[in-house]
């Protein structure tokens, strides 16, 4: 049951990883319009687009237990940081997606399996 609700947990938070990666690195809407419009950088969708995506990969590769204590890390820090600058420009429907994964990637983290620890 609990490796069952890990990797169900852990497929969506990989999933939002690729695929907003994805849509990062090719400046899609509707992430690439709102981070501008929040006031950000272009560049910093292909640093969040790269970093996302190797959160991915490291999240589902086996082993690498240091590497997937920084990638749940880096998703965490996205996430909130989301949230937040939704939250600093009085844009709360904003924050509910980026908190909602937070807590996935927070309950990803807290259920993993020994295997996948430090």
């Amino acid at each position: 049951m609990r490796t069952g609700t890990y990797w169900a947990v852990t497929t969506v938070v990989v999933g939002e990883c690729a695929v907003g990666g994805a849509m990062d690195l090719f400046r899609l809407p509707p992430f690439y319009p709102m981070m501008i419009d929040l006031g950000y950088p272009s560049y910093l969708a292909t640093i969040l687009g790269l970093a996302k995506l190797a959160a991915a990969v490291v999240l589902l590769a086996p082993r690498l237990p240091r590497l997937k204590e920084w990638a749940y890390a880096g998703v965490l820090i996205n996430m909130t940081g989301a949230a937040a600058s939704n939250a600093a420009e009085h844009v709360y429907s904003g924050m509910i997606a980026p908190a909602a994964f937070a807590v996935l990637a927070l309950a990803s983290w807290a259920i993993r399996p020994g295997s996948r620890r430090l």
